[in-house]
Parts: structure tokens; sequence; C-alpha cells
């Protein structure tokens, strides 16, 4: 896609085939999100990964059954 100046604002083109794909017409609302920057549930999944990389650091010994999952506890 291209962006473009359009006033003082930037555009960005979406080509014909991607708004049919789409079924995009003009006057519909779109979100943006940039591809580099991790989704909220790719964010999400990173503190998790993290916590249990922290959890494994300790070394303690957990039943072979345990698993962690925040949400799960959390929703208690």
């Amino acid at each position: 896609m291209r962006v473009t100046r359009w006033n003082d604002a930037l555009a960005v083109q979406i080509p014909d085939d991607v708004a049919r794909s789409l079924d995009l017409k003009e006057g519909d609302e779109v979100t943006v999100a940039v591809a580099n920057n991790p989704s909220p549930e790719g964010a999400r999944q990173k503190v998790k990964n993290q916590a249990l990389e922290r959890i494994k650091a300790l070394r303690l010994e957990l039943p072979s059954d345990w698993k962690f999952d925040r949400e799960e506890a959390n929703a208690r």
C-alpha cells in the first residue's frame, strides 16, 4: 500500500483488489496496526513466557502435571 499526502494529513491507498476482498466501501471505518509491533495477544504471550522462564529459573520441584496459566489462575 502507498502512503500519500492528503491536505495536512497522510492517507493510505488500498488497492482495489484488497478493498473488494475485504468488502470495503468509501466511508468505512478501518483500524490500522503496525505489523512489526506485537498484538495485545502476542504481548500477553510474551509476558506469560517471561514469567514461566522466571519460574523455571527458581528451579523449584513442581508436580509433573503442573502448568502455568495466568488467565485460569486469575479467573478464580
